[in-house]
């Protein structure tokens, strides 16, 4: 199914990388080898800009219209090998079939939207006050954009940064995450099997300090969008910020769910266990604090621990997780629990690594519970990316809000109450780019907007028709007339 090298694609070729190095990429389910990758350094970077560079103006010359139906040809495509995509994802990133099918269907959803986008790239007109004077703004592509995506949906990953940049008339350099080297190797044989010019999109393989440190500072990329952790985050500002490139950041959250002493209860759990869990809690947007009212804590707190026992792990579609990504992530996550509870947090269900003989050599974190954390403590304030959430007991609904805004993070937050007047105050006031009601902390459609406040991101949002203003220019256009020449 994966060739022996996942190579880099640019200038429409697959190319190991210049001075040859490479690294084995391992299954997360058994920690046993899948495939070598190319390990890119700034020579490989610099081809493939290059090549992008290229190419940049003829694609942007092309009818927006046209970029749009070249688009559809790759979603055509993507429909075509769902399946072969979906196999690929679940056995690099360790999901199950089913839900790596799932995230392909949200990827070809995405791809759609925006080769629609290609007939509704708005301008406006507007008046002027001065006669036979006409105003407007158009869009115009930036150039070249830098993408740097995160191993945790790999396909939607890519689309949501790859469909928009191009149909804005960029041409791209993706920089993939290094544990899922192989999703968007196929989506660049797609891309070039559905015809899309050589150089519009190119695709590089490996480490970040290697690969995605010069592809932030090279001075030729217009647009920088990365997902990642709010560490990298920082870092790519601040390069970023000092030749003064166009730059989106996606980055963590500490995401409440609050669950009101008036919830659904049973509504409430399944969504906890979903937004916590879901993905091995790999998810900006997963449930790592879960505050609720202290008349229903003890009742809800006995519901979480009897489904959380009930839950499966592992890498099959009957399964309710898989493993986290890779050895490094399991064992920061497995210290970050053992800190909190010399601290005097209460493990309630899980805390470590399983270590069954089902489990051997994979990478798997036991469904884990914590309670008598404090909101101060390092665990409330940080993101561990994993299936680890955090009780909260609160005397009411203002100490509910409170405990939700009180982080660094600002990414998404959800309630779950019966109350009209609970919901609506509570959306208007939490602070989050996202707020739900009686579901879960995650969720995003492809034609919404997604972003957060604070260390969740510097306030763009992608993808959503928003997600065009990142990848493009807005410019003014003022028409006179002389109505003597009539």
């Amino acid at each position: 199914m994966l060739p022996e090298l996942i190579p880099n694609w640019i200038a429409g070729r697959e190319m190991p990388a210049a001075d040859g190095g490479r690294f084995t990429k391992l299954r997360p389910a058994d920690g046993e080898p899948l495939c070598m990758v190319a390990r890119s350094q700034a020579a490989d970077v610099e081809a493939a800009v290059a090549a992008a560079s290229a190419a940049q103006g003829a694609w942007a010359a092309t009818p927006a219209v046209q970029r749009g139906m070249a688009l559809h040809r790759i979603v055509v495509r993507m429909e075509e090998r769902r399946e072969e995509l979906a196999r690929i994802v679940a056995v690099e990133t360790g999901k199950s079939y089913k839900e790596a099918l799932g995230e392909v269907g949200g990827a070809i959803q995405c791809g759609l939207f925006y080769a629609s986008e290609g007939q509704r790239l708005y301008g406006r007109t507007t008046t002027s006050g001065t006669p036979n004077k006409y105003a407007m703004t158009i869009r115009m592509p930036i150039g070249v954009a830098g993408l740097i995506i995160a191993a945790n949906t790999p396909i939607a990953n890519v689309a949501w940064k790859v469909f928009p940049a191009l149909i804005c008339g960029n041409s791209a350099v993706l920089k993939v995450a290094e544990d899922t080297p192989a999703t968007a190797w196929i989506f660049g044989q797609l891309a070039h099997e559905a015809g899309l010019p050589a150089g519009v999109l190119n695709i590089i393989q490996g480490f970040g300090e290697e690969a995605g440190a010069p592809l932030v500072a090279h001075p030729a990329v217009g647009v920088i969008s990365f997902t990642g952790s709010t560490e990298v985050g920082r870092r790519i500002q601040r390069v970023a910020g000092e030749r003064f490139c166009r730059l989106s950041l996606e980055l963590g959250g500490k995401n409440a769910l609050v669950v009101c002493d008036d919830a659904n209860l049973e509504n409430a759990a399944k969504w906890v266990l979903l937004s916590a869990f879901s993905n091995a809690g790999q998810r900006c947007a997963s449930a790592s604090r879960v505050i609720v009212f202290e008349a229903v804590y003890e009742r809800f707190r006995a519901m979480l621990l009897e489904r959380i026992a009930r839950l499966k792990v592992g890498p099959g579609d009957d399964d309710d997780f898989g493993p986290v990504i890779n050895a490094g992530q399991l064992a920061s996550m497995v210290a970050a629990v053992e800190a909190a509870r010399a601290e005097g947090a209460v493990v309630l269900a899980g805390g470590g690594r399983l270590t069954d003989a089902a489990y051997a050599g994979g990478f798997y974190m036991a469904p884990t519970l914590l309670e008598g954390v404090r909101p101060a403590d390092e665990i409330s304030r940080c993101e561990l990316f994993g299936p680890i959430t955090i009780l909260y007991s609160v005397p009411d609904f203002a100490a509910a809000l409170a405990l939700t805004n009180d982080s660094p993070y600002g990414l998404t937050a959800a309630i779950h109450t019966r109350s009209l007047h609970r919901a609506v105050y509570f959306y208007n006031q939490v602070q989050a780019g996202v707020a739900v009601v009686n579901a879960g902390t995650y969720g995003s459609e492809p034609h919404m907007p997604f972003g957060g406040l604070r260390q969740s991101g510097n306030g763009t949002r992608e993808p959503g028709t928003e997600a065009l203003d990142i990848y493009s220019e807005l410019k003014d256009v003022y028409v006179n007339i002389d109505p003597s020449e009539l």
